[in-house]
């Protein structure tokens, strides 16, 4: 097999090794932990790791079974933290860590430095704040022999306001004891100070500072209304013994390969690490790991579908395809001719094609699926066109009826709108054969449709379909091919990770003769601008686009709402002209109404929501203006301005926005300076996150512990990398039990349910 000579094998652990037997006996990159109060090491007598390792807490070990922890803080830690066993507590990774580590005197504290000083209390004060009768505050005078300093720390919470807490709390700060104080150095009216310090009080004065958070680099973990800090980290010091015993499910020859720490050093050093530099280390493993296994999965269930057979072998040449290049006023782009020959050789295999075509805004993605759904029917199947909304499946069903009636092809439209007569009719149709393709809604997916040899199924926009009626649309035939289109260039690590099974081509290239939009940021005091723009346009004979976030005027969000604009252009500014209005509380038939009036030029302005973001194709219209533009993500700000700029003439895009918030600005600067949607998304992303790129947070992007799509893109290529070798290797993983075993816990356990069916 190509590249086995990479992967050799031996035994490590229990498990076969992939790595070359060379690699075996090398030594780890990284050095063994080192002695801490918090994860000794065993004694190197062997007796003694021994009886070391008996007594350390297995992994599966209930954690109310420790001594440490008990059976009423094992209950709290189950309860208000999801904590069950000790392999719960161990993969519970800090949110973060505070640098608690340097020590100085008072005298050396210098604005913006986390440290720790020790020193006397001179005097201890608490009190009520005056403004706030929740909040209790405490102010401790501090000295050493070089100077003296004031620290204040707050807690919010009638249960802290009471006599009894502040009691408490000076006597536990009494006059002469000597405190540890940690924490940010800032400014104050009182001089330097230490931002709301953690404070420890130690024994006597010199002792070693033995604590969980004073000189340390402290763990902070998210935490539940009943859980203290110290609670959680006194936990995990109970649970890291078993660390110590783990067996890494990663090969040696793996971990050498791509400079990965042992699993045990790792966990022990992402809760307790020694210094910010090993911390990294133990880090990059750890988010390795999520990435490897998530394209573990993946790649196995990619290879999984590969070995099913499909009955539909279609055909790459034909007739019907050539009259169809003939009717096409316009040639293929290389990016178009690259991925439809990408989807004629996948059609001419024997497992289903599942390939993802993206492509930016009017790339071209239509045509190039229209030539897989004719490879289909000249080879004698029925193809599917599925669309997540109406106003999409309508615009697909124009353009399809004004190429296929030249080929002598029918097609139909099917939705949730369509009479019972003629949805009966589709049926019938369908069930024999005679209707070769259909489009429409997830009303595809429906009992009734039955497909005589459905052999290809096309879902457009496919991120706004779930899971479960992708695959009912795939259950219709008999393992047919699936094509997915998506008009929301997808950043590379976000494609890797939610559409890692799937063969991705891009439409990198837009058709000649398109001209840049001109983009441009607008204040409510330059409306008038934008008015003269818009007014110009419609004398010339062209038509405009005004989309707002909202349908009614809302008393809590400060927003120009779709029903209220509508009204003020029609009445106010806009009297000579005709405007319309499109939202998604429409009925079908008002939506259809006013589309077909601004498609017939009847109305020159069409105030809309975002249901014309995706769908509307009306090449006459050159201003898209969108209020309150800041709303919306930088992908969506991009599909929006796609509905303009589709003709000959020059088009204009204006974001008209208030916010004075810089990320705001810095947001839609993007959109003035690029109109690549594959930049875009990119910047998208890293300005709100994977979850919200998509526009929904159900997109099937996986919640990771660790990892970020947007720092760790290169950890995640390499784990990529490194779990397309094992599946070329070894798919079922039979090889490397322990492998398999963690690639089952976390993705049947955790996810509560195979990621793998």
């Amino acid at each position: 097999m190509g590249g086995r000579g990479d992967w050799g094998t031996g035994r490590q652990g229990g498990q076969k090794e992939i790595s070359p037997s060379s690699a075996l006996s090398s030594p780890s990159p990284h050095p063994p932990l080192s002695p801490s109060p918090y994860f000794p090491l065993p004694n190197t007598s062997p007796i003694v790791a021994e009886v070391s390792r008996l007594l350390a807490p297995k992994i599966d070990q209930k954690l109310q079974d420790l001594p440490e922890i008990g059976v009423r803080k094992a209950i709290t830690l189950g309860e208000r933290l999801g904590l069950y066993t000790v392999r719960d507590l161990l993969y519970y990774f800090p949110r973060d860590h505070i640098d608690y580590a340097r020590q100085v005197s008072i005298r050396e504290l210098q604005g913006g430095e986390t440290v720790t000083i020790v020193a006397k209390v001179k005097s201890c004060n608490c009190y009520v704040s005056p403004r706030n009768k929740k909040l209790m505050i405490l102010d401790i005078q501090l000295q050493d022999n070089t100077g003296k300093i004031k620290v204040s720390r707050f807690f919010a919470g009638t249960r802290f306001t009471s006599r009894g807490w502040q009691e408490t709390l000076k006597r536990r700060y009494a006059e002469g004891s000597i405190i540890a104080a940690c924490g940010l150095v800032k400014g104050s009216k009182y001089g330097l100070t230490l931002d709301n310090p953690e404070l420890e009080v130690l024994a006597q004065p010199g002792d070693p500072i033995e604590s969980l958070n004073i000189g340390r680099i402290v763990p902070i973990y998210t935490l539940s209304e009943g859980v203290a800090a110290n609670v959680v980290r006194q936990a995990v010091i109970a649970a890291l013994p078993s660390a110590a015993h783990m067996k890494d499910p990663l090969p040696s020859g793996l971990r050498q390969k791509y400079d990965l720490m042992e699993l045990k050093d790792a966990i022990a050093n992402i809760h307790f690490p020694k210094d910010s530099d090993i911390l990294k280390v133990a880090r990059r493993r750890l988010v390795f790991d999520e990435f490897f296994y998530l394209q573990l999965s993946l790649l196995q269930r990619q290879h999984q579908a590969r070995a099913i057979q499909t009955s539909a072998i279609l055909a790459p040449k034909g007739e019907l395809i050539e009259q169809f290049h003939k009717i096409l006023p316009f040639k293929l782009t290389g990016a178009q001719t690259r991925v439809v020959n990408d989807i004629l050789n996948d059609l001419q295999k024997p497992a289903p094609m599942n390939r993802l075509v993206q492509g930016d805004v009017g790339s071209g993605k239509t045509v190039v699926a229209v030539i897989a759904i004719i490879a289909a029917i000249q080879s004698g199947y029925q193809a599917a066109l599925m669309a997540p909304t109406e106003v999409l499946s309508e615009q697909h069903y124009r353009k399809l009826v004004s190429w296929f009636n030249l080929l002598h092809l029918p097609v139909e439209l099917l939705t949730g709108s369509t009479k019972a007569a003629k949805r009966r009719q589709i049926h019938a149709q369908l069930a024999t054969g005679e209707l070769p393709l259909l489009v429409g809604t997830h009303a595809l997916i429906q009992d009734p449709v039955i497909f005589h040899r459905l052999g290809l199924v096309v879902i457009d926009e496919q991120h706004r379909f779930g899971v479960q009626q992708r695959a009912r649309l795939q259950q219709k035939g008999e393992q047919p091919h699936v094509l997915t289109m998506t008009a929301t260039p997808i950043p590379r690590t976000l494609a890797l990770t939610i559409h890692g099974d799937l063969d991705v081509s891009q439409i990198d290239e837009l058709p000649p003769g398109r001209q840049k939009i001109q983009t441009t940021m607008l204040t409510s005091k330059e409306r008038t601008q934008a008015y003269d723009l818009i007014r110009r346009e419609i004398v010339q004979g062209r038509q405009v686009y005004v989309v707002l976030p909202l349908v009614e005027e809302s008393e809590k969000l400060d927003l120009r709402s779709a029903v209220e604009e509508h009204q003020k252009l029609q009445e106010s500014i806009f009297p000579e002209f005709s405007v319309g209005l499109l939202h998604g509380r429409m009925s079908s038939a008002d939506k259809d109404e006013a589309i077909s009036k601004f498609r017939d030029r009847q109305t020159q302005i069409l105030v809309s929501t975002t249901v014309v973001e995706v769908g509307v194709d009306i090449p006459n219209a050159t201003v898209m203006l969108i209020e309150n533009a800041e709303r919306f993500g930088l992908s969506q700000l991009h599909q929006l301005r796609g509905r303009v700029g589709r003709g000959a003439a020059q088009s204009y895009c204006l974001l008209m926005s208030n916010s004075r918030s810089p990320d705001a600005e810095a947001r839609l600067k993007v959109l003035e300076q690029s109109q690549d949607g594959f930049f875009i998304s990119e910047m998208d992303m890293r300005f709100r996150g994977p979850g919200e790129v998509l526009g929904t947070r159900q997109s099937g992007v996986p919640d990771f512990t660790l990892a970020s799509l947007v720092e760790d893109e290169e950890v995640l290529l390499l784990a990529r990398q490194a779990a397309e070798k094992v599946i070329e290797i070894d798919a079922t993983l039979e090889r490397w039990y322990l492998m398999k075993e963690e690639l089952k816990y976390r993705y049947e356990r955790l996810m509560g349910g195979s990621i793998l069916t």
